[in-house]
């Protein structure tokens, strides 16, 4: 079957492959000015948390004789790369890359007043098609963007492919609450508050109520967990955050 002919999720919504990407985008130009107050507002402060302990979990060097050169995949902005750089002193090299214009623009505006602002770079492109040389990077990290990409098989192999060998892979997603109780109030939490708070602060609940499908729509940790190994990474992991409203996946290039 051709792309043309192949069809996804967009949602709850199924429709034609090559339409999924110009939707999600539509989607991120509308909330991009709003789309950290609005983590916030949804996960209550939590999505710091993860992402301070995700970038913990990579633990970028402070030295070392070449430069630790990071992709930072839908990464607009730049949350992830601030934290990268300050974890490591300023020493990593990031490079802040996103499909998103309106994203990238409110990054790179941000990234004028970080503490260390050298060896930052901010690039539009698409995870599925990297305009990257084959093994350049050291770790390859992607926070709550994984679900948006439409053919995620496609971007697994372009991040195994420009990642140095000895290279890490990270992804942070929204995942499947296993806590009992704890997975009734998520699923209410979700369903009937953060569509109508998105409303309020961008003024459109749509992209929020796309947002939340989404979430449901990612493979369960065991599927994704093999869609890595599959994609060439070694040492594959999962890990839970708060109860695994949120899990983080790494694996490594061995080969």
């Amino acid at each position: 079957m051709s792309e043309a002919q192949q069809t996804t999720h967009f949602g709850e919504r199924e429709v034609p492959l090559e339409e999924k990407q110009g939707l999600v985008n539509d989607v991120f130009h509308k909330v991009a000015d709003r789309y950290d107050l609005m983590n916030d507002l949804m996960s209550g402060g939590m999505h710091r948390v993860w992402k301070d302990a995700f970038v913990a979990n990579l633990a970028p060097p402070r030295a070392g004789k070449r430069p630790f050169e990071v992709l930072d995949m839908a990464g607009g902005t730049g949350d992830i790369a601030q934290r990268i750089k300050n974890a490591s002193h300023g020493y990593a090299k990031v490079t802040v890359s996103d499909i998103n214009t309106d994203m990238l623009r409110v990054g790179a505006e941000r990234a004028k007043s970080w503490r260390y602002q050298d060896g930052v770079e901010f690039v539009e492109a698409n995870a599925e098609e990297l305009p990257f040389e084959n093994n350049r990077f050291d770790a390859y990290t992607i926070s709550f963007g994984m679900r948006n990409v439409p053919q995620i098989d496609k971007a697994l192999r372009e991040a195994y492919r420009v990642l140095k060998r000895g290279g890490r892979l990270m992804v942070m997603e929204f995942s499947e609450v296993d806590v009992p109780v704890l997975d009734k109030i998520y699923d209410l939490f979700s369903e009937h508050v953060i569509p109508p708070i998105g409303g309020v602060v961008t003024g459109d609940e749509q992209p929020y109520q796309y947002l939340i499908e989404s979430i449901r729509k990612f493979p369960k940790p065991k599927q994704f967990c093999t869609m890595i190994e599959d994609a060439g990474f070694s040492r594959v992991t999962h890990t839970p955050l708060s109860g695994n409203i949120a899990a983080v996946h790494s694996g490594w290039k061995l080969r």
